[in-house]
């Protein structure tokens, strides 16, 4: 059972060595950003609520998503879509709080309005990045939360009154009734998300599950075939097998080649679940590259054309499907096939090996690009430790806990701020509802 709120306590100013408010929001990325304007909005007037963030500029992570032009959400959102030690219900219930036309809504009521993309992706209209974190800025200040950038928060720890006490490096400490943690996670740390929340979360009585890259390019092995078509997009399809070859996860989408690997949406979506499985369990990730055909359909295809156009070349028949370069690497470099070979000419063991290449084709990874590359955190703070309704600390009174601090993330495409946009809205409201039924003072 959660504990019971405690009353809330309305503090004159009286303390030169301390500041004190009512509530506190600790990271300004887009769930914080989204805690504080529902927090303003619903919170009586007088309510003194603090956003502190410790980076000189804020919302850095909103700037460079979506190549600089912000993937706001998705059209269609399921719980399906994400992953993390929770049930697929907590997530769905979640989701339900807050749709993704009542996102719309609430941007366009921000003057931001949002365009859906053959991806299902949704951007602003403006193509800018800039349009969505600045419209949120805005409506922080309209909702009477102030902001405090280079507030680098050291710690916090409770009072003999139950109250939050904030260390904030280089200046006084802050005294809070309620605590919305917002910190994110590990992802991008140039952007500020260093993982110190998980610190602040475990002093409060929460646990962390191990937290690993995810939306993270991939590494391929020393002097791979692929690493030399740097700049090649694949529509490919990905599985995952196990020890048995028994499909473990399949991901489709485009894949880009990179002088280290692999890395596009199909492989940043793989790219959490290779660590879904212990490290040292066998595993192999391959891609068919002709996702729309099994290996016999390509295999009868290679019959049919040798039967039509004998003196066509093996490589003239795989550039009508693929790039040049990577139509030439594949046959010389990977399997050792003259590419001028007419088909005519193709045995069958070779013909054999194009098709395994083109519907079952090692990947070998040895490793992705780290927490510097990757767009989010997989695992953090269990759900099963926070209110679903409320996003209310169960082990913490007065504490809420929101965005990807938690146990979920999800696929690439605008899912993850989604996922932010709800949990700081249930956390924004939850913690002023605490204030609205207290008698005014």
């Amino acid at each position: 059972m959660a504990p019971e709120p405690q009353p809330i306590r309305h503090h004159p100013l009286s303390n030169t060595s301390s500041d004190i408010v009512d509530i506190a929001i600790i990271g300004a990325g887009a769930a914080g950003l989204m805690a504080a304007i529902f927090a303003g909005r619903s919170a009586p007037p007088g309510t003194k609520i603090v956003l502190l963030d410790g980076a000189k500029k804020i919302g850095a992570k909103i700037l460079i998503a979506g190549g600089g032009r912000c993937n706001v959400t998705h059209d269609v959102v399921n719980s399906a879509d994400y992953f993390g030690g929770t049930s697929n219900n907590t997530v769905k219930k979640i989701l339900k709080s807050f749709s993704v036309s009542e996102t719309t809504e609430f941007f366009r009521g921000l003057d931001v309005e949002l365009k859906r993309e053959d991806t299902g992706k949704l951007f602003p209209t403006t193509d800018s990045s800039r349009t969505v974190l600045d419209a949120l800025l805005k409506a922080i200040h309209h909702a009477g939360v102030e902001l405090r950038k280079e507030c680098r928060v050291l710690k916090v720890q409770r009072d003999e009154s139950n109250r939050f006490v904030i260390q904030i490096d280089h200046a006084m400490p802050l005294v809070a009734d309620r605590v919305i943690l917002a910190t994110g996670g590990k992802a991008l740390p140039d952007s500020g998300s260093d993982g110190f929340g998980y610190n602040l979360a475990k002093h409060l009585g929460h646990t962390v599950t191990e937290t690993w890259p995810a939306l993270v390019p991939l590494v391929l092995q020393d002097n791979n075939w692929l690493t030399t078509l740097s700049g090649i997009t694949l529509d490919v399809e990905l599985t995952l097998s196990g020890k048995t070859g028994k499909a473990l996860y399949r991901q489709a989408g485009p894949m880009l080649l990179a002088h280290f690997g692999i890395t596009g949406p199909a492989a940043m979506d793989i790219s959490r679940h290779l660590r879904d499985y212990p490290e040292h369990a066998p595993r192999k990730l391959t891609a068919n590259l002709c996702p729309d055909m099994t290996f016999d359909e390509l295999d009868q295809t290679f019959l049919d054309l040798a039967k039509k156009h004998p003196t066509r070349s093996v490589s003239s028949m795989l550039k009508r499907r693929f790039p040049e370069r990577f139509a030439e690497a594949l046959l010389d470099r990977h399997l050792g096939i003259d590419f001028d070979l007419p088909l005519a000419h193709l045995n069958k063991e070779d013909r054999k090996a194009i098709c395994h290449a083109l519907t079952a084709l090692p990947l070998p990874v040895v490793g992705d690009r780290g927490y510097k590359f990757a767009e989010v955190t997989a695992g953090g703070v269990p759900m099963t430790q926070v209110q679903t309704a409320t996003m209310a600390s169960k082990t913490c009174d007065g504490l809420y806990l929101c965005g990807e601090i938690l146990d979920v993330d999800g696929r690439i495409g605008g899912y993850n701020f989604q996922w932010a946009w709800c949990t700081g809205r249930l956390a924004g409201l939850a913690v002023a509802s605490q204030y609205s039924t207290e008698p005014q003072q």
